[in-house]
């Protein structure tokens, strides 16, 4: 690991009420999820662009291409960072709005989309930073047959033992009783053969053991990559999977894009230092639905939105009225410790 940077516990002062807006990560694609949003006025125009600098075409894999392949991540990825930057200004846009957000964050390739909701990263930089990503970790994920199966319930501590035992990664640690497990197909096989009581153990349709030792390959190169890439600071309150705290620096935050690769996502502690800062409302942008059903579980009493279609728009603009507050009322104390 080139980079080491921990940052101590943060403490928020609470406000009435808090949004938080969230963008999913690679699995939560399904076909034709853009077709009712390239409706809209501007957004077809907005998504070719964004296609072209992904030198990908986003319009067709977004509307008409079939379910294996958008399941490439070489695809899949720029797609859902693209999503979430054509369907963000349709809710709220710069200035007032976003500073009205009390906080971005997003889950594996999501948390690009909330850099660039953020402010970290333009549009066009966090298109090429993800097509360059996706393409990184399908080819590390070419050079060995790996995957990653999620495991719901059991005992934690029970869950985490059986996959020591079994060689693999807890790669996402999500929360709401859900740990995607990640290794070799031999070993996510064994897992399936004896998992952990009381737990069941879903494989999933990805490429390969993402945010392991097994993408290692892709973080030397995207290391290279991002000393060429001029970021700028943070705007508002933007959380890391790395730890669930907040960063403030944009250099900081790009180097914990790029080692996120191939460490776990701790969407578990994002979803506590939501509940630390007193959250009462959370928007989850398209393809939606993945983030909202684990907070449905982890974060009671918070109102949902599971940003579907612009059928949502209505209600997504009314959350934002009503949970909205300046980012600054939040109080955070922003330390940090590098070493």
């Amino acid at each position: 690991m080139w980079w080491v940077t921990m940052s101590p516990p943060r403490t928020y002062g609470r406000v009435e009420r808090v949004l938080v807006i969230v963008a999913p990560g690679q699995g939560s694609q399904t076909p034709g999820f853009l077709d009712p949003w390239l409706e809209l006025d501007g957004l077809r125009e907005r998504l070719e662009w964004l296609s072209a600098v992904a030198s990908l075409d986003l319009v067709a894999h977004g509307t008409t291409s079939d379910a294996d392949t958008i399941r490439d991540t070489a695809v899949a990825q720029p797609l859902l960072v693209a999503a979430g930057l054509v369907s963000l200004p349709t809710i709220v846009t710069e200035g007032r709005d976003k500073d009205h957000v009390g906080a971005w964050a997003g889950h594996s390739v999501g948390e690009i989309t909330a850099a660039a909701a953020a402010g970290v990263l333009s549009d066009e930089q966090a298109m090429v930073f993800v097509r360059e990503r996706g393409r990184l970790m399908a080819e590390a994920a070419a050079a060995t047959p790996t995957g990653m199966s999620a495991v719901l319930g059991g005992d934690p501590d029970e869950v985490t033992s059986v996959l020591e035992q079994h060689g693999l990664t807890p790669a996402n640690m999500n929360g709401a009783g859900q740990v995607v497990a990640a290794g070799t197909l031999e070993q996510l096989a064994a897992l399936q053969e004896a998992p952990p009581t009381r737990a069941r153990v879903i494989p999933l349709q990805v490429a390969g053991a993402f945010h392991t030792h097994h993408m290692a390959s892709a973080v030397e190169q995207l290391g290279r990559y991002a000393t060429a890439i001029a970021t700028r600071e943070v705007r508002g309150t933007l959380l890391s999977n790395a730890d669930g705290q907040a960063v403030t620096d944009g250099q900081d935050v790009l180097r914990r894009l790029v080692n996120q690769v191939s460490n776990p996502v701790r969407w578990d502690r994002c979803m506590e230092t939501f509940a630390e800062m007193g959250v009462t409302g959370l928007i989850e942008l398209p393809p939606a639905g993945t983030l909202t059903g684990l907070a449905k579980r982890a974060l009671r009493g918070v109102e949902l939105l599971a940003l579907k279609t612009p059928d949502d728009l209505e209600a997504a603009r009314r959350m934002i009225r009503e949970h909205g507050s300046p980012a600054d009322s939040h109080g955070a104390t922003r330390q940090k410790e590098t070493l």
